[in-house]
């Protein structure tokens, strides 16, 4: 059922259950926030995000607000736009840096946008910091520098309501607010599945991508192609991060249908193998010296065929089996199945994403 109220002078439909600023986003509408995120619970924390409503004497969260037919709202009076500079002010006053490299993660240059949006630079809250960086977690993955730190928890709701695993929380109230984990530990001692999630939606780089700064250094525009894990079944979308033809990062694609911005820790982590000087770049066949020497596909293809003609002549086309990677593309699933069933006239084959 879908109801009407005027969002800035504007009739706009929504449907029940809808908040403030979902109706104003799918209106194209521009407010600010610091703490939502589309895929988590509305928190309403850093109250970048309120707005006026006809009826109320202070202005309210459009992230938890729910719209009611016949509402009025204001989404950027002189009232609430200094409001949100003063807020961006004090957020801004609290941290060592803004300007973060966009490497740290995929929300990483929230805070720095958005100051710069409200020319919110202006120091005059300067003074005592919040959060303490653990540069004892030596782990290879997450940089975890909490003096970027502005408690906007999404670090904490993401790892809770999307991963479930509940591995980080927030201990001590106030400028000695710290994000942690049990015991105040390292990340690989605690419940952390290393997913990354954390990392992609912190909107001031405070937990980073420790493996993609490593190429903070590497000359040139950050580029992003669009494509799907190669690790298993489910396909993931991802965004692959180059700089002229080297990669250095991998991010997630946040509308991707079969993950939604999720990725488990080789999908998010694990692409050195892309370009390590080990990894083989041309076939190989195995010499009469017992050696593995280069070749070309053809002759590589003419060695395969024939060792499956000699091994179904002596035992039988029943003998041959045939296990599909689960790193490989589709197409290349589909080509080893119609190998097997088409050319010898076989069900036998199997998927190491089964297990």
């Amino acid at each position: 059922m879908t109801h009407t109220m005027t969002l800035d002078g504007k009739d706009v439909t929504f449907a029940e259950g809808e908040t403030i600023y979902e109706v104003a986003q799918r209106h194209e509408g521009d407010i600010p926030t610091l703490c939502y995120d589309p895929r988590l619970e509305p928190y309403g924390s850093c109250r970048l995000c309120v707005v006026e409503v006809e009826g109320q004497r202070l202005p309210v969260a459009s992230c938890t607000a729910k719209a009611t037919p016949g509402m009025v709202v204001k989404t950027s009076t002189a009232r609430i736009e200094k409001q949100r500079r003063t807020l961006l002010e004090m957020v801004a006053s609290e941290n060592r840096e803004l300007e973060v490299d966009e490497l740290r993660g995929y929300a990483s240059q929230e805070l720095a946008a958005l100051v710069d949006r409200y020319d919110a630079r202006t120091g005059r809250f300067a003074g005592k910091q919040s959060g303490t960086t653990r540069e004892d977690d030596d782990n290879p993955f997450i940089l975890r520098d909490y003096d970027l730190c502005i408690s906007c928890y999404r670090c904490v709701r993401v790892c809770a309501e999307q991963q479930g695993d509940h591995a980080i929380s927030v201990m001590n109230r106030g400028f000695d607010t710290q994000i942690t984990v049990e015991f105040g530990g390292l990340l690989k001692d605690s419940a952390c599945t290393f997913c990354g999630q954390c990392v992609q939606t912190c909107p001031t780089g405070a937990l980073a991508d420790r493996k993609a700064l490593r190429h903070a250094e590497v000359p040139g525009e950050i580029e992003k192609t669009r494509t799907i894990c190669p690790y298993c079944g489910v396909g993931c979308s991802v965004d692959i991060l180059t700089k002229g033809d080297q990669m250095v990062g991998i991010q997630p694609d946040m509308d991707g249908p079969a993950n939604l911005g999720a990725l488990c820790v080789k999908g998010q982590f694990a692409y050195d193998f892309v370009q390590h000087p080990d990894r083989l770049r041309m076939p190989m066949v195995r010499g009469d010296d017992g050696e593995l020497h280069e070749t070309d596909w053809d002759a590589a293809l003419d060695r395969a065929a024939d060792g499956f003609r000699k091994v179904v002549d002596r035992y039988g086309r029943h003998s041959l089996y045939a296990v599909a990677s689960g790193r490989a593309p589709h197409e290349a699933a589909y080509t080893v199945q119609k190998l097997m069933r088409a050319g010898w006239g076989l069900n036998h084959i199997d998927n190491c994403s089964r297990a």
